[in-house]
């Protein structure tokens, strides 16, 4: 059983940050505790610590100490080399990864990368860590500038490097490849490798090849003049304006980098004018030059545009700026989560994930870690892609989180809003948004916007519509929407961040309905705690359910947590355990309890049980000790809204854990409310888990 694997490269700059974070985040969704570990890594500059291992620890919450994820620097490396002490190194590099291989189920190894070291030193060293740790490589070839067969002899000089030091070779993976060249590529490496060898291609992205002002503002020793909040902008290509401004803007491509003298006032009003305008691309930064700041007066005049566009200004002309900012080569950091977000879905679009899993490990964790749930969400959100549409476009929190969205690639969107102020607040926002990708609807002008009106007239005229009432109502992005889950034109919805839950769940009420098997629409929240995710219900929609609402309650989130890959553990809470409380609350729980008995003796559920005695193991095992739910339940039953919805929040605050939902249960096509005071990652979880129950789960 293998417990870590080593991601080793082929040459430099072959881009294997791409697989580390799809590994990564493969393994977080298998495995309850992964580490991380860099055996050698390049020299600190400045005091600053590895940008990459700290993105990695950072974005994926692992439980490591920095200095605990990697064991020594190139120029340490070297010294010790050179005294033919290598020995030492290895000694140093097997007792850290120990340690890590100790605390954690499995460790991803992430071998050298030099710069300025030969090919060849760089993968001895590679085969030499990898052969003393005894675990398996995955090897990263770089496509870029090569023939198919320069590239097949390259990389089969790899795989042999390993296999002749007897280091297993899991898989190989070309990197940056053409698109259209994805299948030589497989196929050659598949006619070179052993078949049991794992050949898998990834195309060139552009887009991760891009750096962000921010990079070039740390390569440059730039100072930032306007526009801090927005120096995570792309760029994706750059241009020097020396020309007259009217000539200038005909070179302007997409989220465009202007370099200029300072003292060019016309070419900088005339690029923040063209990023405002809907004619001309998105400037993404305006460097400038030569040590020279506009004069005051336009400074006041740029400062008081609010523009969305960084201006830095740099020492230094402008040839020689421009030549610096040609050879920086982009890294992916922390703060840049599209980037990241980019290449974890690129990797598993175009990785056979199950595959590797199954050659990774056969490992396989008890229970279910709130990192597990997440990925495995996100994953089977992918599986069987679904529709899912957002009414309020006119929200940033909206517009940021469909933003991510795209770049996870696990949903198809459609936001409801006006097109052209959705497309002012990106720029404003200063994110990445493919508009190629969205359907962004305004009701009164949709095609299906007379069709949506009669079909609401026609279901609701019993109840006293008029047509001019379902007119104005078809107009009310809550009704739209929802109208659109229910002609199949969206698979599900998920709105409440500017509108009260009432508002969006009546309209579901009214023509979406409940299941034939379902009397009553209640909630579950997925409760990411530590080291578990457990299911509360209902926290947000029944006040104070009878016996059999309670019991259909705990039904239907039973049913829920299987679907979610948690094996369902009932608990019928109240404020006593077993048969020693007495009262008309009580009775109404155990009452509830029993009907669920009758009519899914399948379901393992204990009640009326109290908090602790379900969630605590000892207290458990004291207060009811043959109970196969007492101290291990997984789904928790409040008696009503005023204990549930208090007591997820008191969870949320006092431990820190993450609340997923509330996702709406018993309504025949999904249709989830938000928290008015949600944020965008509600918003991510909420839309995922809405298209999981699209899927018909």
């Amino acid at each position: 059983m293998n417990k870590a694997i080593y991601i080793a490269t082929s040459e430099s700059n072959s881009g294997k940050s791409i697989i580390t974070l799809g590994l990564m985040s493969m393994l977080i969704g298998k495995t309850a505790k992964v580490g991380y570990f860099r055996p050698i890594v390049e020299d600190f500059e400045d005091g600053k610590l590895d940008n990459h291992i700290e993105t990695v620890i950072s974005h994926f919450g692992l439980d490591i100490q920095f200095q605990d994820a990697f064991a020594i620097t190139k120029s340490q490396l070297i010294k010790k080399k050179n005294k033919g002490k290598i020995g030492e190194v290895l000694d140093l590099i097997i007792e850290k990864y120990k340690h890590l291989e100790e605390r954690f189920d499995f460790v991803l190894v992430e071998g050298t990368s030099f710069t300025g070291e030969g090919t060849a030193i760089e993968m001895d060293m590679n085969v030499l860590i990898a052969k003393n740790l005894g675990i398996p490589v995955i090897i990263v070839g770089s496509g870029v500038g090569k023939t198919l067969e320069e590239f097949l002899d390259a990389e089969y000089l790899a795989y042999d490097s390993f296999k002749n030091k007897e280091v297993e070779v899991l898989g190989f993976i070309a990197n940056k490849i053409q698109p259209e060249n994805l299948q030589l590529a497989t196929d050659g490496l598949r006619s070179v490798l052993p078949k049991e060898v794992l050949v898998g291609a990834i195309p060139a992205i552009p887009s991760l090849n891009n750096p962000t002002i921010k990079e070039i503002i740390e390569e440059l020793d730039a100072k930032i003049i306007f526009g801090k909040d927005f120096i995570n902008n792309e760029v994706g290509n750059f241009s020097v304006g020396a020309m007259q401004l009217r000539n200038y803007l005909l070179h302007l491509k997409d989220n465009a980098l202007v370099i200029t003298p300072g003292d060019r006032a016309d070419i900088i009003l005339g690029a923040l004018q063209a990023n405002e305008s809907a004619n001309y691309p998105s400037v993404s930064g305006i460097i400038l030059t030569g040590n020279i700041l506009p004069e005051d007066s336009i400074l006041k005049l740029i400062e008081g545009l609010n523009s969305v566009v960084p201006i830095i200004a740099v020492d230094g002309g402008t040839y020689r700026i421009t030549n610096k900012i040609g050879s920086i080569k982009s890294k992916i950091y922390a703060e840049n989560l599209h980037k990241i977000e980019t290449s974890i879905s690129t990797f598993e679009k175009y990785i056979d994930v199950d595959d590797l899993s199954d050659k990774l490990s056969a490992f396989e964790a008890d229970g279910m870690t709130p990192k597990m749930f997440q990925y495995n969400l996100v994953k089977r959100a992918k599986q069987h892609r679904k529709h899912i549409v957002l009414p309020e476009g006119n929200d940033d929190r909206i517009i940021i989180a469909a933003s991510r969205l795209l770049g996870m690639d696990a949903v198809d969107i459609s936001i409801i809003g006006n097109k052209k102020q959705i497309e002012s607040k990106v720029n404003e926002l200063g994110i990445a948004f493919d508009f190629s990708k969205v359907n962004i609807i305004n009701p009164i002008e949709s095609p299906f916007y007379d069709n949506y009106v009669e079909t609401y007239y026609e279901l609701r005229k019993n109840k006293n519509v008029t047509m001019a009432m379902a007119k104005d109502l078809m107009e009310d992005v809550s009704y739209f929407g929802t109208m659109m889950v229910y002609k199949d034109h969206a698979d599900g919805m998920v709105s409440g961040a500017a509108h009260t839950t009432q508002h969006t769940i009546l309209p579901a009420l009214q023509f979406i309905k409940t299941k034939p098997n379902s009397s009553v629409v209640s909630s579950i929240f997925f409760m990411c705690l530590e080291d578990r995710v457990s299911i509360f219900g209902d926290c947000a929609i029944n006040p104070n359910p009878t016996a059999e609402q309670l019991a259909e309650i705990a039904i239907s989130s039973a049913d829920s947590s299987l679907a979610f890959g948690i094996e369902p553990k009932v608990a019928m809470l109240s404020y006593s355990s077993g048969s020693s409380g007495k009262g008309d609350e009580v009775e109404k729980v155990r009452a509830a309890t029993e009907i669920v008995k009758i009519k899914r003796p399948d379901l393992k559920i204990e009640g009326p049980i109290q908090y602790d005695a379900a969630v605590d193991i000892e207290v458990g095992r004291s207060k009811m000790p043959n109970s196969e739910v007492a101290g291990q339940a997984s789904v928790l039953i409040f008696p009503d809204l005023n204990t549930g919805n208090n007591t997820y929040k008191a969870v949320q605050r006092e431990t820190g854990a993450l609340a997923i939902g509330p996702m709406l249960q018993g309504l025949n096509k999904p249709v989830n409310d938000l928290s008015r005071g949600c944020t965008v990652d509600d918003i991510i979880n909420t839309v995922v888990i809405t298209a999981i129950q699209a899927q018909g789960l």
